[in-house]
């Protein structure tokens, strides 16, 4: 894993195209939580999502690696491939990206806005995942994993900026897709010598990553039946794993209806846009509410590439006023 050094580095070099997001503590989420909440806004990134801080340095590192690349394929189920596109498209590199059957409209239509040739294949991410593989081997292209050091190291530099910030935080919570964005958080928090709680947020819908923390082993599941598609994992990434196991306090389940009721607190207490993953944090935080009364925590608002139909539906469905716990 990387040191301090290292992740100042990339942090200037991610600088150079990210600027630093915001952090805020918002005084109707304190109310709603009955805490102070600090929220780590990944939405505002020009991605959408925190997913381009990994794009950037990644593919910087490889054309250092690999000056001669014939092109790169990945898969994601959308906030990966946006970073992606974006940092193959600055590098002059062509991508093609392989998504599941009835992907996020929006998020297709992102990469392709930013060069990239998208392919809906399979019924999930993990399917897609296995095909672009396969195509890379067969074509010569470089497969872009969507866990990987450098990927790593580049989302990192967000919880360096928030650790930053707010150093006495007491706990964290992170939503967990393969792993990048929670790994990153705890190497963080170690390099930095403090000892905030980070805890890990899965769908209780695709909940590979909580059985395997808790059985200690990896366990795969069947399904991975969510709309919170940024957490949509059936297959845990062992590395990742050993970090989330090492580091995380814990890991909770959150089911639909709450990411639906956070994506509703959001848009009535800061006026901000998330994503079902991207809401994931604050889901799991109301749940624990009584668990978190007057301490001060941290969440990260992932994402906020929502169809803007299921924003529609979201807000339509009935919920109880802000400062009350939904």
């Amino acid at each position: 894993m990387f040191d301090l050094p290292q992740l100042r580095q990339a942090a200037e070099l991610i600088r150079r195209s990210v600027p630093p997001t915001p952090q805020y503590a918002w005084p109707l989420l304190a109310e709603r939580l009955g805490c102070e909440v600090w929220v780590k806004h990944e939405n505002h990134t020009p991605a959408g999502a925190f997913k381009v801080r990994g794009g950037l340095l990644y593919v910087h590192e490889l054309i250092k690696r690999e000056p001669h690349l014939l092109g790169l394929i990945t898969a994601t189920r959308g906030n990966h491939g946006i970073s992606l596109a974006m940092a193959a498209r600055t590098a002059g590199l062509s991508l093609q990206v392989l998504v599941p059957e009835g992907n996020s409209a929006e998020k297709n239509a992102a990469m392709r806005a930013c060069g990239a040739k998208v392919i809906e294949y399979g019924r999930d991410f993990d399917t897609a995942r296995q095909r672009a593989a396969a195509l890379a081997e067969t074509n010569g292209w470089h497969f872009v994993p969507s866990l990987h050091p450098d990927l790593i190291r580049g989302v990192a530099t967000y919880a360096l900026e928030l650790l930053e910030a707010v150093p006495d935080v007491r706990r964290v919570y992170v939503p967990i897709g393969l792993g990048s964005g929670i790994c990153g958080m705890i190497r963080t928090r170690d390099l930095l010598g403090l000892d905030t709680e980070i805890i890990g947020v899965v769908s209780s819908a695709a909940d590979a990553y909580a059985q395997s923390f808790e059985q200690g082993r990896i366990v795969t599941t069947e399904t991975a039946d969510t709309f919170a598609d940024g957490m949509a994992c059936r297959m845990p990434a062992p590395e990742a794993l050993e970090i989330i196991r090492n580091g995380a306090a814990r890991i909770v389940r959150v089911d639909d209806t709450e990411v639906r009721q956070a994506i509703v607190a959001y848009h009535e207490d800061t006026h901000n846009l998330a994503e079902g993953a991207g809401a994931a944090a604050l889901a799991a935080a109301m749940q624990e509410r009584e668990h978190n009364r007057g301490e001060r925590i941290g969440m990260v608002l992932s994402g906020a590439n929502i169809d803007c139909e299921v924003l529609a539906g979201i807000l339509a469905e009935p919920h109880q006023a802000a400062g009350q716990s939904v």
